[in-house]
């Protein structure tokens, strides 16, 4: 069987993942070419709110103001500018790739084009497992952000009335997803952006403020010393900050369902960028400045805390509304992410081949299910098994994100010298991130030192006792699969799209 070789680093949906369909095939109803394709169906703005949605959740709401008490308020906004800058180096590698070949479930099949198929694999699994816990987490807070306002209701009930919401919202189409995710993640944002605006209307005066007689300003900074903590905890909160920025790479997974990629993707990658950025330093900005550090949000919401402090009606209300959508938005985005990993793994034929199988609306409903499955199973191992299994399954995934990136960076530098070996220039991709090689190189050292902190953080070294022997395991099965499946792997091999 042949391959077909594009002069423009571009595929389409059909081609990209696999050419294992035959041409003589593609057109012929009910073959697996046309049920097992996705629809490209959502446009820049999806992608945007997408990407957010997955990055802005109880975290940044709830936690922020731990990060402030911990660095305080120079060292926390610190610790953000730096993680920002290896959000944006990730980002632009990924969408040069992601333009380049639009793939769903971009993440290893780049590692396998460019790395090896036992890395990919295992990418997938980890990154997988990575949304099947978040899924486990966000349907808890879920029934029991709704106990505020029904306190004598089971918070399980409420848990599965959201299990089904979200798992409709997959279900029926790619579009109606990228729509609600829209929606949720814009309900984020409004709040964001209205805490940031009245955050600075009481930071100068304009609007007054409990416990001030006068405007702010910025004292609450200075005021202990510009690092009251010392340096040390900027450096152990920014593995905080990193893992806080997780999510932004759902651009990737959602490049093969995505319009005109060759501009919706750098658009949403920038934007997102962007947005998150002033998002996230804007508020602890403003938190820092409003709040004294030492009681910044321990024990309750830093966003509640400014609200009530500048008289604003229900603000309790207000904000666990805010964090429900927040929960579901997360959610939402967790079983779309973990449904193309279980697609796109199905159609490498790493797993059943069956769960690439699509519905009319081009939604992978048996990859939908064994991922709803996977969360939750993972949320019944948080009740009967929370010290053992639920432990180490959060201590598995915790690592997942920087596991991503870092293969993302390769493969970047991989990808351009394959480009320059063909003889084709950069001129030639229809879009190609600034700053090469320095992106990707910054991109790897920042997540190599991320990973040095997790070695020196006591409370995170246990993570790698549950990680190394985990990512082992992935690579044994991926092999022993091979050794037992080895005539269909050089197949597949043989299919590993081109890209120049």
């Amino acid at each position: 069987m042949t391959t077909k070789r594009e002069p423009a680093l571009r595929h389409t949906v059909d081609e990209s993942v696999h050419t294992m369909d035959a041409p003589e095939h593609a057109g012929r109803s009910g073959s697996p070419a046309q049920d097992t394709q996705l629809e490209r169906n959502m446009e820049s703005r999806h992608l945007t709110m997408i990407s957010l949605g997955g990055v802005i959740g109880t975290g940044l709401f709830l936690s922020s103001g731990y990060t402030i008490h911990q660095a305080g308020p120079l060292g926390a906004i610190l610790a953000y500018l730096i993680g920002s800058v290896l959000v944006y180096c990730v980002m632009l590698s990924l969408g040069e790739l992601s333009v380049a070949m639009p793939y769903a479930g971009s993440f290893h099949l780049y590692a396998r084009r460019f790395i090896g198929p036992g890395t990919a694999f295992t990418i997938a699994i980890l990154y997988w497992l990575n949304w099947a816990v978040a899924l486990a987490s966000e349907f808890t807070a879920a029934g029991l952000l709704m106990q505020r306002w029904f306190p004598h209701s089971p918070a399980w009930v409420w848990s599965a009335l959201f299990i089904l919401v979200v798992f409709t919202l997959n279900i029926l189409s790619v579009r109606l997803y990228g729509e609600s995710e829209f929606w949720f993640a814009s309900i984020k944002v409004f709040a964001i952006v209205a805490f940031i605006v009245i955050g600075l209307l009481a930071i100068f005066g304009i609007i007054p403020i409990k416990g001030y007689s006068h405007a702010p300003l910025f004292s609450n900074y200075y005021r202990s010393g510009w690092f009251p903590n010392g340096v040390l905890p900027v450096f152990s909160t920014l593995l905080t900050v990193v893992f806080a920025f997780s999510g932004t790479e759902v651009v990737g997974v959602a490049a093969g369902e995505t319009k005109d990629p060759d501009t919706a993707i750098p658009k949403a990658v920038h934007t997102t960028v962007l947005r998150l950025t002033i998002f996230f330093i804007g508020s602890i900005a403003v938190m820092a400045a409003l709040i004294p550090w030492k009681q910044s949000g321990v024990d309750t919401s830093p966003f509640v805390l400014v609200f009530q402090s500048i008289g604003m009606p229900f603000a309790g209300d207000v904000m666990n509304f805010v964090v429900l959508t927040a929960v579901l938005s997360a959610a939402n985005s967790g079983l779309y992410v973990c449904s193309r990993m279980v697609w796109s793994l199905a159609k490498e034929r790493m797993i059943p081949q069956v769960l690439a199988k699509t519905n009319f609306h081009g939604v992978p409903v048996f990859a939908v299910l064994v991922s709803l499955a996977g969360g939750l199973l993972a949320l019944l191992s948080s009740v009967v098994a929370a010290s053992t299994v639920y432990l180490a399954l959060v201590a598995i995934s915790g690592l997942a994100t920087l596991a991503v990136w870092m293969s993302v960076a390769v493969c970047h530098i991989l990808f351009r010298r394959e480009l320059k070996r063909s003889g084709k220039t950069v001129d030639s991709l229809a879009y190609h991130a600034p700053g090469y090689p320095a992106v990707p190189i910054i991109a790897i050292v920042m997540c190599l030192f991320a990973l040095v902190l997790v070695v020196a953080d006591p409370s995170q070294r246990s993570t790698l006792l549950y990680m190394i022997p985990f990512v082992a395991l992935c690579y044994g099965v991926y092999y022993l699969r091979a050794r037992l499946t080895r005539g269909s792997d050089r197949h597949d091999e043989e299919n590993i799209p081109d890209v120049v």
